[in-house]
């Protein structure tokens, strides 16, 4: 009865964590930018020695997640910025680079500009806007200023814009977005902006209420298989001990 076990056992936990998950995107559903999570699982065979291998367990692997856009919302707000199609922004983390969709950008003291406290990379690195009365981002991503004493639009610096596949794509412990091989991902002339503009979170409130139904029904499954198992077994005791 003990393969049953593993079987009913490692099928619960993986319905808890999914339920994680989902609880997660379910939190994150007016968070801008914010892109949903699929829990990722595999069998894994447990080893017996000899003879045939008879337990599986799921195994939880690192979270995907769904690039399909979310809805833009007009702000107005010139230093605000919303990826169109496919795509993200790209900004400094420890000693390399993550990716969001979030595009509320902050200029901090010395002018660097900034998404939740990490600076937003260029072309060249960290953009740092001079002293200006009036900011302008392209659909290419190409940051203009209007210098004081200047009637005219000067071009600073180009925002980093980069695309990848989404299973080459996963999540950091600060749920910024990074390549799967841990390299940096190369800026991409395709993708475009609209400025002005914030997406907001991709989450579907319908999808992820009837997958948090599913993970409930499929756990009460798993209990009942193991409650099953139990009882079988303590019945085997008792033929064996008569």
């Amino acid at each position: 009865m003990d393969a049953l076990i593993y079987t009913a056992m490692s099928g619960a936990d993986r319905a808890l964590r999914a339920q994680q998950v989902h609880a997660n995107n379910l939190a994150n559903i007016e968070t801008s930018g914010f892109r949903a999570n699929l829990e990722v699982s595999t069998a894994q065979p447990l080893q017996n020695g000899y003879g045939y291998d008879d337990r599986h367990m799921a195994q939880t692997q690192s979270s995907a997640i769904t690039t399909r856009s979310g809805t833009l919302k007009e702000t107005g707000r010139d230093l605000d910025v919303a990826i169109v199609g496919n795509g993200f922004l790209t900004v400094q983390w420890q000693n390399g680079e993550a990716y969001t969709r979030a595009g509320a950008m902050n200029l901090d003291e010395n002018g660097t500009l900034s998404i939740n406290g990490r600076a937003v990379l260029g072309e060249g690195g960290p953009i740092t806007l001079p002293e200006n009365s009036s900011v302008s981002i392209g659909v290419d991503g190409t940051i203009s200023v209007q210098v004081p004493g200047s009637a005219q639009m000067q071009i600073i610096d180009k925002l980093k814009l980069v695309n990848a596949e989404t299973g080459e794509l996963t999540k950091n412990e600060a749920g910024l977005v990074v390549a799967r091989n841990g390299e940096d991902l190369q800026a991409d002339p395709t993708v475009r902006v609209s400025d002005r503009h914030l997406e907001g979170s991709n989450v579907s409130a319908v999808e992820e209420m009837v997958a948090t139904m599913s993970l409930n029904r499929s756990f009460e499954m798993q209990m009942k298989v193991f409650k099953a198992s139990d009882d079988m077994t303590q019945s085997g005791n008792r033929l064996l001990g008569a």
